[in-house]
């Protein structure tokens, strides 16, 4: 078991990296613990958490490589990402003026399962975190490494990443920050679908391009 911290701490240092990096996980999140309850902005940090399970499992089956090496496949999951992506922004650029509070009460009621469904959706569509977690377990992850241990591995990257939005989620639900953010708010959030509309368009634009897929890990699963 020794045998394998090395490895361990290789992974964990990739995805803490990978994690803390900007991208549609975080603007999501942001916005959730700005214009949701702190309840909804911690069940969307959970559903985060479970769609790295997503990735997780379909890299332990081999379903990944699969994935990654069909250009069919590929782009049906990058236009279903840059679709989901362009959805959230387009409620996000409809945010109104008026401070946090007053944008809160316009935004529709959303229930917990919706707060989780979002956060879970947002990292599962995610085609940067597929080739992500493909080129983890196919390169850095030795094909040696018992199933279990990797599975072990991605666990802890899920709990990890839970753990990263929560706390996320508690110091934007704190009374002092919102506060800060009342008088200007809805620019943030008009500024995250903007952002949420760049990662959209370029995922079409590279599915119409036709990039080729990286073949090395990278350190950014969101952007």
């Amino acid at each position: 078991m020794n045998s394998y911290w090395p490895e361990f701490l290789t992974v964990a240092l990739i995805h803490w990296l990978a994690v803390a990096s900007p991208g549609p996980d975080f603007a999501v999140m942001i916005r959730q613990a700005l214009f949701q309850s702190r309840k909804n902005a911690l069940f969307t940090s959970a559903g985060i958490a479970a769609g790295i399970l997503v990735h997780v499992s379909y890299s332990l089956l081999g379903i990944g490589l699969i994935i990654q090496q069909s250009i069919l496949l590929f782009t049906i999951l990058k236009i279903a990402g840059a679709l989901y992506l362009t959805w959230i922004a387009i409620h996000c650029l409809k945010s109104q003026a008026g401070g946090i509070h007053v944008a809160a009460e316009a935004a529709a009621p959303q229930s917990g399962v919706a707060a989780l469904r979002l956060g879970f959706l947002t990292n599962a569509l995610n085609p940067k975190a597929t080739l992500f977690f493909v080129s983890l377990f196919s390169v850095v992850i030795s094909p040696g490494t018992p199933v279990a241990i990797q599975a072990g591995y991605g666990i802890y990257m899920a709990l990890a990443t839970g753990v990263w939005f929560t706390l996320v989620a508690v110091f934007f639900t704190l009374p002092a920050v919102r506060k800060g953010f009342n008088r200007f708010g809805h620019w943030l959030d008009r500024l995250m679908g903007g952002i949420l509309l760049l990662l959209a368009g370029q995922l079409l634009l590279s599915t119409v391009s036709g990039a080729e897929l990286p073949s090395g890990p990278s350190t950014d699963t969101d952007r």
